[in-house]
């Protein structure tokens, strides 16, 4: 895996790349980048660039998903499809993949996903609309609720 980092809004962003597509985003550095980055890695980097500056609402770049049980690749698969600038419950994904009881182990699949912010574990909240739960911290996902937030309103009243 080759990796890079990009400084954005809610700080660096490590961002890993292998012969298939991107398959691991971290908040903060990493061990092993390169001083000069990946040619392959341009494309995730200018659509995260476009996305904290509000110019990109869906990323198009290729993933590779390397890992995870079958329910966590269906709640990954899930929250990928939750429109930008929306939100859902644990309890509606785990309802939605077919488990209403399974609202925890959502939970658990979102911490595990390994490409924060590009499969937008963050558009998952608690019930009632609590703010709860992600790897990078509450500050990173409310950073990155409200920037989806206000670009879809701005682009909804334009």
């Amino acid at each position: 895996m080759r990796w890079t980092v990009l400084d954005t809004p809610i700080g660096e962003l490590s961002v890993g790349i292998d012969d298939v597509g991107i398959c691991g985003v971290r908040f903060g550095p990493v061990e092993g980048v390169a001083e000069a980055p990946d040619p392959g890695l341009a494309p995730a980097v200018a659509e995260l660039r476009a996305y904290f500056a509000g110019e990109l609402t869906q990323f198009t770049v290729p993933l590779h998903v390397r890992r995870g049980s079958e329910f966590e690749r269906a709640v990954w698969a899930e929250m990928s499809k939750i429109p930008y600038g929306e939100t859902r419950t644990y309890g509606e994904v785990a309802a939605t993949v077919g488990d209403p009881g399974a609202a925890r182990a959502v939970g658990v699949a979102c911490n595990r996903n390994s490409i924060p912010v590009i499969v937008p574990c963050h558009r998952i909240i608690g019930a009632g609309g609590k703010l709860v739960g992600f790897g990078g911290g509450l500050p990173r996902k409310r950073h990155l609720l409200e920037l989806e937030a206000g670009v879809a309103f701005q682009r909804a009243w334009a």
